[in-house]
């Protein structure tokens, strides 16, 4: 994709294509990171120094203005660079997880707690999700 479909708007107030893929990646690190035990590759990579963004360096997306969804300006090489980080951190995790380690409770927050298994398919719900929405408007382009 052009820069310019990268931070075009399908309507007004819309998320863009690279703010969806910054904050599922965003969301992805974080959260795996997490219940791996390990530093999120945003920092550990060098990636919040190259996005160079001017939010708080732990964000994740979350809650975000239409203002701030503007800032994330990031081209399709920067955006595919981090995929490629978080995508092996997080392939790395799971390799090595076992059935029982599924059941481990990571949240007990929630009622009911919230196990690894949730967990991991609450990430890859709200990627597709995100994902899906960054392909309707990549197709709008």
């Amino acid at each position: 994709m052009t820069p310019a479909d990268l931070v075009r708007r399908v309507a007004p107030g819309a998320n863009t294509v690279s703010w969806l893929v910054w904050h599922l990646l965003r969301v992805q690190d974080d959260h795996v990171a997490d219940v791996a035990g390990t530093e999120q590759v945003w920092f550990s990579g060098g990636w919040h120094d190259r996005f160079d963004l001017p939010f708080e360096p732990g964000a994740t997306g979350y809650g975000q203005t239409p203002d701030e969804v503007s800032a994330v300006r990031a081209t399709s090489e920067l955006l595919a660079g981090y995929a490629r980080d978080v995508s092996a951190a997080t392939q790395a995790f799971v390799s090595g997880l076992t059935d029982d380690d599924l059941d481990r409770v990571v949240d007990e927050g929630w009622d009911p707690p919230v196990t690894l298994a949730v967990r991991l398919v609450s990430v890859i719900d709200d990627d597709l999700k995100h994902l899906g929405q960054a392909e309707y408007a990549k197709g709008l382009s």
